[in-house]
């Protein structure tokens, strides 16, 4: 490692900050055998390597600083354990029987209630279906999506209310409103109704609204994925939760993220006639099958087992031959690779089945994950604001060198 210049080297006072401790105690690691102090010439005081001051921070014998410490964000929504997803103590897959929004509703308030409904105001969803009019006809429905969220915010001058009722009725007006702006059935369908009458084609069996449903459900929120940890530095700021929400959308807009079903949309769309070679052509090119692991599940992404249940349900209306040819591959390629089917596929497999649009999934996904990002917003502001001042590490050149 060259220290020659300084780089790759912390003074004592960003020592200090990174461990959160205060400098004398830096000094005790010295002392102690943690760290290991250097001497460079002009510079005043010691200078510690950073990746062993990294080493250190992240072991219990030092004290992380609360400023920037995000694994420290406390949360009452989502808990992934054991191949399980729970919302609230409540398994996500057994909640997705039930209406979106009444799930909705006890994510954000624990009350899990049998009549909830969203309401849309009629002049903002005819401003909104307006705005989508004027935009390219080819456009996304995540840019659709966006546009709306804009719109609605400024017919909304109390949405600067933070308040954890305001919020929570706040978030139901704005899933209404999206859900009924993207198409322009009546404003007394469900959301999933609404959604579902956006979405669908001629070819589309009208039954496809349930696992639908589900899906949405099981898409509300996943704990600290990358959008939601958006959301929670926006919340964090106190943005209201319109302005918090276009945070998520912005996060999700990317091929890691909310577009991560695109390639496995792509692969199972010239699957479906011969499955086995549509997998052999990937294999042989020395591509990865698209839609199997997930870096949280170890060995099953519960919302793909629940969605595929779904889709594989004769009463459910979905296209025999893009179930079977979706099963053949889960077959082929979880026993070749000791892998399994995550959401990106079950997603994928949906909106093939009822011939949807490419983009479904990424739509279905940034819609109900507004569920999710509104729960976490509610927590963040029960917190301290301004708490995610991440402490930068400069390891450029140091100003003596010059």
């Amino acid at each position: 490692m060259n220290h020659a210049d300084g780089r790759n080297l912390l003074t004592t006072a960003q020592a200090a900050s990174r461990l959160g401790v205060k400098p004398e105690t830096v000094y005790a690691y010295v002392s102690r055998g943690l760290l290991t102090s250097t001497r460079l010439p002009g510079v005043r005081g010691s200078v510690f390597d950073v990746d062993e001051v990294e080493s250190l921070a992240g072991r219990d014998s030092a004290r992380r600083t609360d400023i920037g410490a995000v694994e420290r964000i406390r949360t009452q929504t989502t808990l992934i354990e054991n191949g399980h997803l729970y919302y609230r103590g409540r398994d996500a897959v057994e909640l997705s029987s039930l209406p979106f929004e009444s799930v909705a509703h006890f994510v954000w308030t624990g009350e899990l209630l049998d009549d909830v409904r969203f309401s849309a105001d009629s002049t903002v969803v005819q401003r909104c279906r307006a705005a989508l009019g004027s935009i390219a006809p080819d456009c996304r429905s995540i840019d659709r999506i966006r546009i709306v969220v804009d719109v609605a915010s400024t017919y909304r001058p109390l949405r600067f209310d933070i308040g954890s009722t305001s919020v929570v009725q706040e978030a139901g007006h704005l899933l209404a409103t999206v859900a009924a702006a993207l198409g322009d059935a009546s404003l007394e369908l469900s959301v999933a109704e609404s959604i579902w009458d956006s979405l669908k084609t001629g070819a589309s069996d009208p039954r496809g609204s349930v696992p639908l449903q589900a899906a949405l459900v099981l898409m509300a929120d996943h704990g600290l994925a990358a959008s939601t940890l958006g959301v929670r530095v926006a919340a964090s700021t106190r943005a209201n939760l319109y302005s918090v929400v276009a945070a998520g959308l912005g996060c999700i807009d990317g091929p890691l993220h909310g577009s991560a079903a695109d390639p496995v949309y792509r692969f199972l769309s010239t699957a479906i006639d011969d499955p086995v070679d549509a997998l052999a052509t990937r294999l042989r090119s020395g591509e990865r099958v698209p839609g199997f692991g997930h870096v949280i599940y170890t060995d099953r992404d519960p919302r793909a087992e629940e969605i595929l249940r779904l889709l594989r349900d004769p009463a459910h209306g979905a296209d025999p031959a893009v179930v079977a040819a979706a099963d053949t591959i889960v077959e082929e390629v979880s026993s070749r690779f000791d892998t399994f089917p995550n959401s990106d596929f079950a997603l994928a497999a949906f909106t093939l089945a009822y011939g949807l649009r490419a983009d479904t999934p990424e739509m279905l996904f940034a819609l109900a994950r507004i569920v999710g990002w509104a729960a976490h917003a509610l927590e963040e502001y029960d917190e301290a604001p301004l708490r995610f001042r991440v402490p930068g590490i400069y390891t450029g050149t140091r100003p003596e060198t010059y």
